[in-house]
């Protein structure tokens, strides 16, 4: 085959066990290893945490750019930054991913979720006010 003649097929009989297209796959899928997991950063210091925290913002901003209409892509963003305990910057975030799409209703779910979590009950109360004056139903 390597010298680019099609190799001669010795027993033409079939199979006494036909495999299936699925069963292939199945098997392959099988041996497959897991993927490959990326240690988590280990953070050393405040300046380290600061480098990472601006590195994650610039990559979330790039994304938010190239699709911009995409919600899940500023639903992570808003996420992230409120994991962080940056609940300014995720309000900022999620304000405006409502500019983007006032009517979806995952992304007021989320930005209300994040408020009570962070124990600002006023907030999301003025958060579903205006979610309902968006999208009534």
């Amino acid at each position: 085959m390597q010298d680019g003649r099609v190799p001669r097929i010795k027993n033409r009989a079939p199979a006494a066990v036909q495999v299936t297209a699925e069963q292939l796959l199945r098997d392959a899928q099988e041996r497959q290893e897991s993927q490959f997991r990326s240690p988590g950063q280990r953070i050393q210091d405040f300046e380290e945490l600061h480098e990472y925290r601006g590195r994650k913002r610039e990559e979330f901003e790039k994304r938010i750019r190239q699709t911009r209409g995409n919600i899940k892509e500023w639903l992570q963003y808003g996420n992230w930054e409120a994991s962080q305990n940056e609940f300014l910057r995720a309000r900022s975030v999620f304000e405006r991913a409502l500019d983007v799409d006032p009517r979806n209703v995952k992304l007021w779910l989320s930005y209300t979720d994040m408020e009570l979590k962070s124990r600002n009950v006023q907030h999301a109360r003025n958060l579903f006010d205006r979610a309902v004056t968006f999208s009534p139903v």
